[in-house]
């Protein structure tokens, strides 16, 4: 695994301040067999294990994502830099095969920067791109040091209607809270639950890794039949896989 810093380059303008060490990530449970991206098995979580279906599953979803963007937001700016360059440290833990496509996201708000992680795995040759809000689902746009972005909904920018439309391999997501099951609960629109399912239809697997603070860690993200859980979880504080199976 390279462990330096991709050039000391801070990707999308944001630097970093000197004098904080960089700790290795590590990898906190066992990978998952086989291709990583051709060969997914399912996450040793059930059918939709946990899954509730009671009426006030909104309001449960609304109360834990409020408590885990209470405590990201409260972190100081210098550890959320920190937190987000060693993201690109674990570029090669994820065990990508080579020229897979991966589509990051371009961060809002306080979420954690996944730009330095996607510019080490564009060094490293996988074609990246970014997530398009069309209609009622995603579509994913290449982005290369020439794609022109433009501002979009939620605060955040997207390529413009020019770049190409990629199919990815491996979604980089961002996220509001998730549990030590591999449950993610995102900002409750649905649009990566129905992009991995669209994805799958077709007979396209597509690895889910997602990417946070480890403070947006929970006890319980509360579930419905459509929600999809992650595959791993990437902070500050290393890799995990939900594959609990021992070897794999």
């Amino acid at each position: 695994m390279d462990t330096s810093r991709p050039g000391g380059h801070c990707s999308g303008g944001r630097c970093c301040s000197g004098g904080h060490g960089i700790v290795r990530p590590r990898v906190r449970a066992s990978g998952i067999a086989g291709d990583p991206v051709s060969d997914i098995p399912n996450p040793d979580l059930g059918t939709y294990a946990g899954a509730e279906a009671d009426a006030d599953i909104g309001a449960r979803k609304a109360a834990v994502r409020k408590q885990a963007l209470a405590r990201r937001a409260a972190l100081p700016l210098p550890e959320r830099i920190e937190a987000s360059l060693m993201l690109a440290e674990a570029a090669g833990l994820l065990g990508l095969p080579g020229g897979v496509t991966v589509a990051g996201f371009w961060p809002i708000r306080d979420e954690i920067d996944p730009r330095p992680l996607l510019f080490r795995l564009g060094e490293l040759g996988h074609p990246l791109c970014l997530p398009v809000v069309v209609g009622p689902r995603l579509v994913f746009r290449r982005l290369t040091r020439e794609t022109q972005l433009v501002r979009a909904g939620f605060g955040t920018v997207v390529p413009d209607e020019r770049a190409p439309e990629l199919t990815p391999d491996v979604l980089l997501m961002p996220l509001s809270a998730y549990d030590d099951r591999g449950w993610r609960l995102g900002y409750g629109r649905g649009y990566y639950d129905t992009a991995i399912a669209d994805l799958m239809a077709v007979g396209h697997p597509v690895r889910r890794i997602g990417l946070a603070f480890s403070v947006q860690q929970v006890d319980h993200v509360p579930t419905e039949p459509h929600d999809q859980p992650l595959e791993a979880i990437l902070t500050e504080q290393g890799l995990t896989w939900f594959n609990k199976r021992e070897g794999a």
